[in-house]
């Protein structure tokens, strides 16, 4: 039984070509949403299952990676094409050769992949429900009755969903929703790019089933809304190498900190400390616990009042992380904004 579980439908095969000393310098690695989310879990130091689909050759190479990374993979093995990419990054800048998101889940390959899911889920009491590679992998309604049934078991379940995923989870409830303002604003979900209507929708997200909300704003600070109301949460500013994978770096970190039984509003500090290493790091879903930690000291917090209809936001109770007293002693040096999506 691992700490977490993670359903991860159809994770990624990665190629990244780099240069080094003049000459190429080829990456062959796991990826993907749910992928990048285990990843920064095992930094963490929490035992990991993976629930998805591996679809023919590449399945079978996504198995043997997954597995030599230290992670337990609940796997549908299916003949057909899998999710894969191959980037080149030689001038500096993500240039796509070749992307596919693979072939979509058939009915009964779906429903082993959901009892698998549950299976793996209420062993472990908590689960993360993460994307697919595309659109036409699974329906979206696939993630209601997840939640839904994962709930009804007795787990917690955390997602870091949007568009028509997100909507499905939020029917069948879900303990905590992470999502980006981006996404927000593309789902049609604010009125405007203010932090009143931020906060607005956070609340309908609340009322609409989510116990708890997260909201990334790259590179403004990270909202939470929970039982107790509202707090921002601002990550040391750190230099930017890439962006990618931070928000699940966030969400990973989050779950880390509820799975070795931090109440929500420590979890978050730790989630943002993960995002604010990732961004610094080439690797998605990377970085080591002891500079997380360290950054997890710096993290500062803030409770917030909200008067909607004014749209006004005022902080009132300011406070630096518990451990991080010590680290605050010199500020940090500006730069772009570590927390990200």
């Amino acid at each position: 039984m691992s700490d977490v579980t993670i359903f991860a439908p159809s994770p990624t095969l990665t190629v990244t070509v780099e240069e080094l000393d003049g000459e190429p310098d080829v990456h062959v690695h796991a990826g993907g949403q749910g992928v990048w989310q285990a990843r920064m879990l095992l930094r963490l130091g929490a035992s990991v299952t993976v629930c998805c689909a591996l679809t023919g050759e590449i399945g079978r190479m996504l198995r043997h990676l997954l597995e030599d990374e230290g992670v337990t993979v609940a796997g549908v093995d299916r003949p057909g094409r899998g999710s894969a990419y191959v980037h080149d990054r030689r001038g500096g800048e993500r240039q796509i050769i070749a992307e596919t998101e693979g072939d979509p889940l058939a009915r009964h390959d779906l429903d082993e992949l959901y009892g698998v899911t549950l299976r793996e889920g209420l062993a472990s009491g908590l689960t993360i429900l993460s994307g697919p590679a595309g659109d036409e992998a699974l329906p979206a309604d696939t993630y209601r009755r997840l939640a839904a049934d994962l709930r009804a078991g007795g787990a917690k379940v955390v997602v870091d969903l949007a568009g028509a995923r997100l909507d499905a989870v939020l029917e069948g409830g879900v303990d905590v929703l992470k999502v980006s303002d981006e996404e927000l604003e593309h789902d049609g979900r604010l009125d405007d790019d203010s932090p009143a209507a931020i906060i607005a929708a956070m609340r309908r997200l609340h009322d609409g089933g989510a116990g708890a909300v997260i909201v990334s704003r790259s590179p403004e600070p990270t909202l939470l809304l929970d039982a107790a109301g509202f707090l921002e949460v601002n990550a040391p500013r750190m230099e930017v190498t890439d962006t990618r994978g931070a928000g699940d770096s966030l969400t990973a970190g989050f779950a880390a900190g509820i799975a070795r039984g931090e109440d929500v509003r420590d979890a978050i500090v730790t989630g943002v400390a993960a995002a604010a290493l990732n961004v610094t790091r080439h690797g998605l879903g990377t970085g080591d616990p002891d500079t997380i930690a360290a950054l997890r000291a710096a993290v500062t917090v803030h409770e917030i009042v909200d008067d909607a209809e004014a749209g006004i936001q005022q902080p009132v109770t300011g406070h630096v992380s518990p451990d991080g007293l010590a680290a605050l002693a010199e500020p940090a040096a500006p730069a772009e904004q570590g927390q990200q999506r």
